[in-house]
């Protein structure tokens, strides 16, 4: 009996029956943790969920990457985007911002 573990809605891949992104899992799948540990990153997730994760990765590996790839450059332009607005609307706030992150480092 085939069991479906990931779900393609709202333009992303998701865990069946969770909010966990597939890329959340493959991010971390990719830094060579073990499935046991991503499981205890999610733990609403079951370690058979967190294994049918990789393999949908494995088998659509081409397909997941592009994904990946295509949302990271869609983040990276709504960052951008923000970030200009952000400077225009309210550059008080930005200058307070930068000054905080100074102080930590």
């Amino acid at each position: 009996m085939k069991k479906d573990y990931i779900i393609k809605k709202n333009g992303g891949y998701y865990i069946t029956d969770s909010r966990v992104a597939l890329e959340s899992v493959v991010y971390m799948f990719r830094d060579g943790r073990s499935p046991e540990s991503i499981r205890g990153s999610f733990p609403v997730l079951t370690l058979e969920e967190v294994y049918g994760a990789i393999a949908f990765y494995l088998a659509n590996q081409k397909k997941v990457d592009r994904y990946i790839i295509e949302s990271e450059k869609e983040f990276e332009l709504f960052r951008k985007k923000n970030h200009e607005e952000l400077r225009r609307t309210a550059p008080g706030l930005v200058k307070k911002l930068k000054q905080a992150r100074a102080q930590l480092k």
